[in-house]
């Protein structure tokens, strides 16, 4: 084998993917077929998910810095529409949590004290980050951890049997053991592999770009529902968003061109804006698909590869973050040799259901911005819930995908659930625990029988004895690489080694020394 895996296209998805199985020592090739960071603009924002995941990874400090500079601009934007005023820029771009529909989601009235609300530690406070400086910072990183990304080259075609899979490029042949496309919407992976792809079609055609523009002084900042459709304007100079309900391009390839743009944001907002230049420009639609496994054989998809929708709430990216994570580990696993296959089984089972959720998410959104008198008559009502503590810490919960939680076995709150992100004795949190990609059996109550269970899965799960004052009730947890919760256990309860044995033995094989089963 030329690799253990190749990953075909090098996005944020794929980029995380690799990272994630060069962490378990599997030999990666990822096929990127354009040659640089595609600069066209795309989402702008990430959820608490991904914010999550990259922290996890030790890439806080990078995002801190790539948002500080979002700001920045931000501010320029504010200072241009209040003619060099700025004052209260910073606190108005941080006063949201995102937006359900164009409908903004303030942060003062989401209740932190809901279970998956409060716990997620630094991360919670990135958001401004760029899909672009998500690919970079990755492809940095890929690049340290010895990642061999191709540039220039694509996939044109493979074959896969059951012990290996060949993939062609323009630049010859590539044997690997496995090949998972990340290769977007239209994924060459997921068609030439024959992967059901059922869903809706689309009803909408929506625009974004960076223009240059005059008469934009008259444009609401933020999202506006209009009679013709929902536009919005920001949160950096220059940016515009239509959404209109008629029907999907013709050609979704066609160059969006000036005349164009202009066009519809008149047609939109009402205002006689006159776009002079533009910068970058794209336009996308609603259809939402999904996949009905995400692995045949040798073959698997993540991200964009395996479900789409519209991008309203910057969820896309988030889900397929969300995969390469779950998906990185469980893959490396097996590769290695410390997992049975089967155990990649578990990918589709925790992952679809996470994705028909989103795409019931993107729906709904797009149900409630319809420019007819019911759908309208639904945003209002929605719009009043906004105003409501109970209202945003809902509907932020759920852009957050706070609700997922994996079906695993055990009666703990957190078994299934991203692990909290618990701030421990010395100072440090349990993300700081879990930059290696490892699992980590984390003991909270100084009990050697747990130690002497994790002692057999030394290599394969970072055993820390350490205190939590700020969480008292937990005495020990057992987190995933992925950084979901596999196990748990409180203080003052019977402390089940039993149940731990199980679970480490059914995510991470069977203990050094012991014989496998058959």
């Amino acid at each position: 084998m030329d690799y253990d895996v190749v990953v075909a296209e090098g996005g944020p998805v794929g980029l995380m993917l690799a990272c994630e199985l060069r962490l378990g020592g599997a030999r990666v090739a990822v096929l990127e077929r354009l040659t640089e960071v595609d600069p066209t603009i795309k989402g702008g924002a990430i959820t608490t998910p991904s914010a999550e995941a990259l922290y996890r990874r030790g890439m806080l400090p990078a995002l801190a810095e790539v948002q500080r500079q979002a700001m920045d601009r931000f501010q320029a934007f504010i200072r241009e529409r209040n003619g060099g005023d700025g004052r209260g820029a910073a606190g108005q771009g941080l006063g949201f949590v995102g937006h359900f529909a164009g409908i903004m989601l303030r942060a003062d009235l989401v209740d932190r004290t809901e279970p998956g609300l409060g716990d997620a530690g630094p991360a919670a406070e990135i958001a401004f980050v760029a899909q672009q400086d998500i690919e970079r910072l990755l492809g940095g990183r890929a690049d340290e951890l010895g990642v061999d990304v191709r540039r220039g080259v694509e996939l044109t075609g493979f074959d896969a049997n059951d012990g290996a899979v060949t993939v062609r490029t323009g630049h010859g042949a590539i044997h690997a053991g496995w090949l998972v496309g990340c290769d977007g919407g239209r994924s060459t992976v997921r068609k030439l592999a024959g992967f059901a792809f059922p869903g809706t079609d689309p009803e909408i055609t929506c625009h974004q770009a960076v223009v240059e523009m005059t008469g934009a002084e008259d444009l609401t900042v933020g999202w506006t529902a209009t009679d013709t459709g929902v536009y919005a304007h920001g949160p950096m100079p220059g940016r515009v968003v239509t959404v209109e309900f008629d029907g999907p391009p013709a050609d979704r390839d066609a160059p969006v061109t000036t005349e164009d743009l202009q066009a519809r944001l008149r047609r939109v907002s009402g205002v006689e804006v006159t776009v002079t230049g533009v910068r970058t420009a794209t336009r996308f639609t609603d259809h939402a698909r999904q996949v009905t496994e995400y692995r045949k054989g040798r073959v698997l998809l993540a991200g964009d590869a395996a479900h789409v929708h519209s991008a309203f709430g910057s969820q896309g990216l988030s889900l397929g973050i969300g995969d390469a994570m779950n998906l990185g580990w469980k893959l490396a696993s097996v590769i290695g040799g410390r997992a049975p296959e089967g155990l990649l089984d578990t990918y589709t089972a925790e992952r679809h259901p996470v994705g028909a959720g989103v795409l019931g998410w993107t729906r709904s959104q797009v149900a409630a911005m319809r420019p007819d008198p019911q759908s309208r008559a639904l945003r209002e009502i929605v719009s009043d819930l906004a105003e409501t503590v109970t209202g945003t810490t809902y509907l932020t919960a759920r852009l957050n995908s706070v609700g997922v939680r994996y079906e695993l076995p055990g009666e703990h709150p957190l078994t299934g659930r991203s692990a909290p992100d618990l701030e421990l004795a010395d100072g440090s949190r349990l993300a700081d625990r879990l930059h290696g990609g490892r699992a980590l059996l984390l003991d909270l109550t100084d009990d050697p029988e747990l130690r002497v269970v994790g002692e057999g899965y030394a290599g394969r799960v970072d055993t820390l004895t350490a205190g939590c004052p700020s969480r008292p009730e937990l005495a020990a947890v057992l987190v995933r690489p992925d950084g979901f919760t596999a196990w748990a256990a409180d203080a003052g309860a019977p402390t089940s080694t039993a149940g731990l044995a199980e679970a480490l033995e059914a995510w991470f094989g069977v203990p050094e020394g012991a014989v496998a089963p058959g």
